[in-house]
C-alpha cells in the first residue's frame, strides 16, 4: 500500500511537470508561428483590401515593440 502510494506521488509529481512544460512549449511555438505566419498575411490581406491606413499605423506600432522588446533582451 505504501509503495503504491509513493509511486502514484511521484507519478503524479512527475507527469504534472512535464504536462507544464508541454505547455510552455505550445504557448512559444503558437508565439512564433502567429508572429511569423499570421501577422504579415494580415498585413498584406489589409494592404491588398484597402486599408493601408490600417495597416501602417499597425505595423508601425508592431515595429516599435519589437525594436523596444529586443533592446530589453
Amino acid at each position: 500500500m505504501f509503495l503504491t502510494l509513493l509511486f502514484l506521488i511521484c507519478m503524479f509529481g512527475i507527469f504534472g511537470k512535464l504536462l507544464v512544460i508541454a505547455f510552455q512549449m505550445a504557448w512559444g511555438i503558437t508565439k512564433v508561428v502567429f508572429t511569423l505566419i499570421f501577422l504579415p498575411l494580415i498585413l498584406i490581406g489589409l494592404v491588398v483590401g484597402g486599408l493601408i491606413y490600417v495597416a501602417l499605423p499597425l505595423l508601425l506600432i508592431i515595429g516599435l515593440i519589437s525594436l523596444i522588446a529586443g533592446a530589453t533582451n
